[in-house]
């Protein structure tokens, strides 16, 4: 797969994705009703009485996506997800490749690349959101630069572990060559 951390320098902020995750959501129910997972035939999951909200199963994510396409390079991936997901137009020059790692490892072990993006405005064409026909519904999410570590530290807020990385990697590579106000 690809991620990409992405940072609007038209408004000094971080594009990331909000998403339902299902794996999420019943990690929840398991941990708020341990009972549906006691007997785990088809009718104890049907007989929650009180459902959690979706919102519980909702995580901010960078911007990602599975490389599924033959033929496409790893950075034409990840430009497609950055138009399809948060809907700016960005090209493989945009791109710097920040390195790859093992995510998922106790599932599937696959590995990940993430590469790092600047956009402005003016290279926005559409609201994002991702493929609906696909079973995605994003939502875009600008988190300003000046909160980003409060934010990737701050355990009310779900998130991946590569938002966290990333933000910290953008603040220890990016942030200090960045203009003084």
């Amino acid at each position: 797969s690809v991620s990409i951390l992405i940072f609007n320098t038209s408004r000094q902020c971080f594009v990331v994705v909000k998403q339902f995750r299902p794996a999420v959501y019943m990690c929840e129910v398991e941990r708020h009703h341990p009972q549906v997972f006691e007997n785990q035939d088809k009718e104890s999951f049907s007989s929650l009485e009180n459902p959690l909200p979706a919102v519980v199963g909702v995580t901010y994510e960078l911007c990602a996506g599975i490389v599924d396409k033959p033929g496409l390079s790893l950075e034409e991936i990840a430009c497609e997800e950055v138009l399809e997901e948060c809907g700016y137009r960005v090209s493989i020059a945009d791109l710097r490749r920040i390195t790859s790692y093992r995510s998922g490892v106790g599932v599937t072990g696959s590995s990940q690349t993430l590469f790092y993006a600047e956009v402005n405005d003016q290279m926005r064409t559409s609201g994002g959101g991702g493929q609906p026909e696909e079973g995605e519904l994003i939502e875009v999410v600008e988190i300003p630069l000046g909160e980003s570590m409060k934010f990737a530290y701050d355990e009310t807020f779900p998130k991946t572990m590569g938002v966290i990385f990333s933000f910290t990697w953008f603040h220890n590579n990016i942030a200090p060559k960045l203009p003084k106000k």
